[in-house]
């Protein structure tokens, strides 16, 4: 070995080790906005059958992202939009939201009659206790039968 290592590890000096460099910064979620959505959204309706994979390909896609723009611009979420991420999701469950609002209306409604309920049977419970605290006062103050 002729390298400059050798001739360093003969003479007993320190041979530098690898530098490591900086670790890969984190990567960065993408977000599209309507009008990106919309024409790769065409355009990969539009390609032939064998090259909608070349799209996706091209442009860094997953067949899942065409799939969830297709349905959000079926139901119009994408039209007239400028925003980018959680547009869709916000109109996609729309008719759900108000289902799930009437539930937890009828659900609230539900717990405030039997918090009512449960209120008013430990008032009474309440005052059965006190009832009874009397009952049992007044016999302990009241004169002793004498047994003969």
């Amino acid at each position: 070995m002729t390298s400059s290592n050798s001739s360093a590890e003969e003479t007993g000096e320190a041979v530098p080790e690898a530098v490591v460099s900086d670790p890969a910064p984190r990567p960065v979620r993408r977000s599209f906005t309507a009008a990106y959505r919309l024409a790769v959204v065409a355009e990969y309706e539009s390609a032939p059958r064998g090259e909608k994979g070349a799209v996706l390909r091209r442009e860094g896609l997953y067949h899942s992202h065409i799939k969830e723009w297709t349905a959000a611009r079926d139901a119009g979420a994408l039209t007239g939009l400028g925003g980018a991420r959680g547009s869709t999701r916000s109109s996609k469950g729309s008719a759900t939201d108000r289902g799930e609002v009437e539930r937890l209306r009828a659900q609230y409604l539900r717990l405030t009659a039997q918090l009512t309920q449960t209120r008013t049977a430990l008032d009474i419970m309440g005052k059965a206790h006190e009832l009874l605290e009397m009952l049992s006062e007044s016999t302990d103050t009241s004169t002793p039968s004498k047994k003969s």
